[in-house]
């Protein structure tokens, strides 16, 4: 369980109200400050939880559905999207770095790299390629 001193310096629960681009019941949009390609989008619960496997379920159906509608409207926006990756970092040793739950959502385009077969399995790269 995380301590309400993790919360207070969490900067997922300190988000400023110009970078939220999109709201639900349970949880917010912003573009990631980072983006691996040109519209990644982060969609993030509002309640405080470090874990994705803590989320209620109420929770999760609606982060799920906010990934669907950041889906259809990014690829409405830009037609050269042609795929994506949806990513969850949970636990240290899986990369997380920003303990509140989050899900990020990568637009892909035809030729962003030169071999994408194995997608998320890129994060051990001698396990990408099969």
């Amino acid at each position: 369980m995380v301590n309400s001193k993790s919360k207070a310096h969490c900067i997922f629960c300190e988000l400023p109200p110009d970078r939220i681009i999109a709201s639900g019941s349970s949880c917010v949009v912003i573009r990631d400050a980072y983006p691996v390609t040109p519209e990644h989008v982060l969609i993030i619960s509002k309640r405080h939880v470090a874990d994705y496997f803590r989320l209620t379920k109420t929770e999760m159906n609606d982060l799920h559905r906010m990934v669907r509608r950041q889906q259809s409207r990014i690829k409405r926006e830009d037609p050269s999207v042609t795929g994506f990756n949806i990513g969850v970092n949970s636990g240290l040793s899986a990369g997380q770095t920003i303990f509140h739950v989050h899900i990020h959502l990568i637009p892909r385009r035809d030729g962003d790299v030169v071999e994408p077969r194995g997608g998320v399995r890129g994060v051990i790269p001698s396990r990408q390629q099969y």
